[in-house]
């Protein structure tokens, strides 16, 4: 029981932490600014938006940014980098969860698989006169699968909870980086002496 006890506590910890981060994730989005940011790279305005951005800890932000500093180099590559760091800010301690996900039950059995050897030893002892001490011993067994059973089965429902929230942040960012890639590279085709020529003639 004192492993399950320190996976229950483990597991309650990161289920606190992981929606308190959660929570401070949603309050610091700024779907406005990010709509702005785009609106204002759409005409090249890269210094405004470095004004605009100032303080901001939209995570969508965050990756934006990244591109448009280093969009005379490779936009995808960098903003791809700052996608991938802030997934693994966001997946911090589901590993954790999801290996207690898996002990918990796998220790509950192991407790009453020992129970069990114990109560059958102690049947060889006393013999059959004395069967409750067996059975008694057996119920005392099952409490650690139980257990097991239930910190698994509780922390299941926020582990996919947390996972969903990352598969969403996931779609946000590839939804808005594109986005950026697209407006930018318009840009440069309209930039582009040949192109402007062309649209003179036109």
């Amino acid at each position: 029981m004192y492993p399950l006890l320190a996976c229950s506590v483990v597991a309650l910890t990161v289920i606190i932490e992981r929606t308190m981060f959660w929570l401070l994730e949603d309050r610091r989005r700024n779907q406005a600014l990010v709509n702005e940011v785009l609106s204002m790279a759409e005409t090249g305005s890269w210094e405004k938006i470095r004004t605009i951005i100032s303080g901001s800890k939209d995570f969508v932000i965050r990756i934006l940014v990244a591109g448009i500093l280093h969009r005379e180099f490779s936009m995808s590559k960098a903003m791809e980098t700052a996608a991938s760091d802030e997934l693994d800010r966001m997946r911090r301690y589901l590993s954790l969860l999801d290996t207690i996900i898996t002990v918990s039950p796998l220790l509950g059995i192991f407790g009453t698989v020992i129970g069990i050897i114990l109560s059958f030893e102690i049947l060889g002892s006393a013999g059959i006169e004395e069967p409750q001490a067996v059975t008694a011993g057996i119920a005392q067994a099952l409490i650690t699968t139980a257990s097991g059973l239930g910190i698994a089965i509780l922390s299941l429902f926020p582990f996919n909870y947390f996972n969903a929230r990352v598969e969403k942040a996931a779609t946000i960012i590839e939804k808005y980086a594109t986005s950026l890639e697209i407006v930018y590279e318009a840009l440069e085709q309209d930039d582009k002496p040949g192109k402007r020529g062309t649209s003179h003639e036109g």
